[in-house]
């Protein structure tokens, strides 16, 4: 009898993992899409901003588009 409630359980447990396994794969991929979107926002407005500190100049505005079009 004992045998046959440790078979039951490890059933249980590799259906979870089952179910569970896509779930946290999805959760992962979701926040590393998060990370990499956040990161890019990031960079833009680092590019937004040295874009206009540079636009002071006259003919400035060309070289900081050369600049965030390399990125």
């Amino acid at each position: 009898m004992n045998t046959d409630t440790l078979l039951d359980h490890l059933v249980v447990l590799a259906v979870a993992a089952l179910l569970l396994g896509p779930t946290l794969y999805g959760i992962v991929h979701d926040r590393r899409i998060d990370r990499q979107l956040s990161a890019a926002q990031q960079r833009a407005q680092i590019v937004r901003h040295g874009h206009r500190r540079q636009q002071t100049r006259p003919g400035a505005s060309r070289v900081a588009l050369r600049h965030a079009s390399c990125e």
